[in-house]
C-alpha cells in the first residue's frame, strides 16, 4: 500500500460528503458506493477526497454535520449493511419492499430507521458469538471518549431527551452512583452503541486504506467549536466558559461585517484557554490525534479562533455586543507539534483575517484556503482569492459547501460587473454552461498545492444542488450524487485537465 501523509506534490480532488454518495438506504454510507466513488476518483486522476465532519448528526438540528453530540464518535448513519454482510456480521439484509432506486435527495428519517434496524440485527448476532477480534483493544484505545459517549446517548434515548443541562441534577452533574445505576440498568444498550462504533471504525479505516492504496488521501473536516448539548461539554465543563449552573456565560460568533450588519451568533460555548493550558492542552491533543488517525489531512473550520475569537454574552440575540479575546495560538501549536510532530492541518482562513492569524498559519506551515467565487470583486488585481496572487502553500476551491455552486453563483448571484470581470480574466466570453469547467481549469493551472472542487461544480449543476445555505435551518445537507453522473466522458475530461496542469 502506498503511504499517504498529505501532499508533497501538486494534487487535485473532489469535495463530496458521505451522505451525498448513492445508496438505497436514505443517505450515503461507508458501503459499496463509497468504493465506487474512490474508483471514479482514481480513473479521473484525482488524488484527494474531501468530506465534511463524520461525527453524529441530529434531525432536530437539520442533520448538520457541524452540529454534533460528540467530537469523537462516528455517525451511525454511515454503517453499511452491505459491508456487514460481506464480513458475515449479519445475514443477507434487505429493505422491506425491495431496494428501489437512489433518490436525488437524502432522506434522513428513512436512513435513521434503517440503520437502527441494522444495529439491532448486528447486536443480535453479537449476542450469539464471542467478542470480535480487535473489539476489546478498540474499547481500550478509545476509552477516553467511548464509554461517556455511549452513556450520554443512552440517557438521551432512554431517559431524558432534553439538553443535558435540563437533566436531573444527579445526571447533569455526573453523580457517580447515579451513572453506575444507569450503566447497570442499560448495560445492553451501552454495549450496542460501543459495538456499532467499533464496526463504524473498522468500515471507515477499511475505506481509507482502500483509498490510500490508490494514492488518494482523505481530507477531513473538524469544526473548532463543539455544541453545548454534547458529551464533550457534559464530561468536561471546566474546559468551557460556563456559569455555576453549567450554562454558557459567553458564546462564539463573528462580529458585524460587510456580509452581516449584526454579525453571526453561533451559540457554541467558548473555551477556557487558561484551563486548557494548565492541562497541557490534553483534550485538544486527544481530539487532533483522533482526527489524524481518521484522515490524511484535516481542515480546521474557523482557524482564526485559535489566535483570537469573538465572544458574545450568552444573553445577547445577535453578535453586535461582543469583543475580541486573544487565544494562545503560539503556545498551543508549539505544544501540539511537540506531542504530535508536523500535524497535517489545513487552516480555514476565509473572511477578514488579521496579520497575526497569517503569521501563525505561516510559521507552523498550515496551508490556507482560497475560493475562486470570492475573486471577482472590484479589487480583482489585488484580490487574495485571484489565482495570480496565490502562493504555493494554499488549497484552492471553486466554492465550498457553504457557497452556491459555480453555475448557481454565475446565474443568480454574480453582478453584471462580476460576470464581466470573469470574462476579462479568462480572456474570452463564457456562458453559464461553461463557467464551472473554466473555474476548475483556473484552479488547476494555479500554483496552489491542492485544488478541490465540490462534485456539484464538476457536474456543472445549478443552485438547486447547493449543499448548505448558512443561517437557514431547513433544506440543507440533502444533495446526492446519482450513479449515472459518474460517466466515462466526465472521467476523461477531468483526467485530461488534471494531467495538463501537472496534478495527475
Amino acid at each position: 500500500m502506498k503511504e499517504v501523509k498529505g501532499p508533497q506534490k501538486r494534487r487535485s480532488g473532489i469535495l463530496l460528503h458521505i451522505t451525498s454518495l448513492p445508496s438505497c438506504y436514505g443517505a450515503g454510507d461507508f458501503g459499496p458506493w463509497a468504493y465506487e466513488f474512490a474508483e471514479f476518483l482514481e480513473a479521473a486522476g484525482q488524488s484527494c477526497w474531501q468530506i465534511l465532519p463524520i461525527t453524529p448528526t441530529d434531525p432536530v438540528h437539520g442533520n448538520s454535520p457541524y452540529h454534533s453530540s460528540s467530537a469523537f464518535a462516528l455517525n451511525p448513519l454511515f454503517l453499511s449493511p452491505r459491508i456487514l454482510e460481506e464480513w458475515e456480521w449479519i445475514k443477507p439484509w434487505r429493505r422491506p419492499g425491495g431496494e428501489g432506486t437512489v433518490p436525488d435527495k437524502a432522506q434522513y428519517e428513512e436512513a435513521i430507521s434503517v440503520k437502527q434496524e441494522v444495529a439491532d440485527a448486528v447486536f443480535q448476532e453479537y449476542a450469539d458469538r464471542s467478542r470480535p477480534e480487535g473489539y476489546k483493544e478498540f474499547c481500550h484505545n478509545h476509552s477516553y471518549w467511548l464509554e461517556d459517549y455511549a452513556l450520554f446517548t443512552v440517557i438521551k434515548n432512554e431517559i431524558d431527551s432534553n439538553p443535558w443541562i435540563q437533566w436531573p441534577t444527579e445526571l447533569r452533574d455526573r453523580d457517580p452512583s447515579a451513572l453506575a445505576q444507569i450503566k447497570e440498568k442499560y448495560r445492553a444498550s451501552i454495549e450496542k452503541i460501543c459495538l456499532v462504533q467499533f464496526l463504524l471504525f473498522r468500515q471507515w479505516m477499511a475505506l481509507k486504506d482502500f483509498c490510500n492504496a490508490k494514492g488518494i488521501f482523505i481530507l477531513g473536516d473538524m469544526p473548532i467549536y463543539v455544541v453545548h448539548d454534547s458529551v464533550d461539554v457534559w464530561t468536561h465543563p471546566e474546559l468551557f466558559n460556563l456559569d455555576e449552573g453549567k450554562r454558557p456565560l459567553t458564546v462564539a460568533g463573528v462580529p458585524p461585517d460587510y456580509f452581516s450588519d449584526k454579525g453571526q451568533l453561533w451559540g457554541n460555548p467558548v473555551y477556557r484557554w487558561d484551563v486548557h493550558r494548565e492541562t497541557g492542552y490534553e483534550w485538544w491533543i486527544k481530539r487532533i490525534r483522533h482526527n489524524i488517525e481518521f484522515f490524511d489531512m484535516v481542515r480546521i473550520d474557523h482557524f482564526r479562533g485559535f489566535v483570537g475569537y469573538w465572544e458574545v454574552p450568552a444573553s445577547e440575540t445577535d453578535a453586535i455586543n461582543g469583543r475580541w479575546v486573544q487565544a494562545p495560538a503560539w503556545d498551543f501549536f508549539a505544544c501540539l507539534k511537540s506531542e504530535l510532530g508536523d500535524v497535517p492541518i489545513i487552516a480555514e482562513d476565509l473572511g477578514v483575517i488579521t496579520p497575526d492569524v497569517t503569521e501563525v498559519r505561516g510559521y507552523f506551515g498550515f496551508p490556507g484556503m482560497k475560493v475562486l467565487l470570492f475573486a471577482f470583486g472590484e479589487d480583482l488585481p489585488t484580490n487574495p482569492y485571484a489565482p495570480h496572487n496565490f502562493d504555493r502553500e494554499c488549497v484552492v476551491y471553486t466554492g465550498t459547501h457553504d457557497n452556491n455552486t459555480v453555475c448557481g453563483w454565475f446565474e443568480n448571484e454574480a453582478t453584471p460587473e462580476e460576470r464581466e470581470r470573469v470574462r476579462r480574466y479568462l480572456g474570452r466570453h463564457v456562458s453559464s454552461r461553461e463557467i464551472h469547467m473554466e473555474l476548475i481549469r483556473l484552479a488547476m493551472m494555479s500554483v496552489a498545492k491542492i485544488a478541490i472542487f465540490p462534485m456539484q461544480d464538476v457536474l456543472g449543476l445549478g443552485e438547486d444542488a447547493r449543499m448548505n445555505r448558512p443561517a437557514t435551518n431547513e433544506g440543507n445537507w440533502l444533495w446526492r450524487l446519482l450513479p449515472q453522473q459518474m460517466d466515462p466522458a466526465l472521467t476523461g475530461q477531468l483526467r485530461e485537465i488534471t494531467e495538463i496542469y501537472g496534478r495527475l
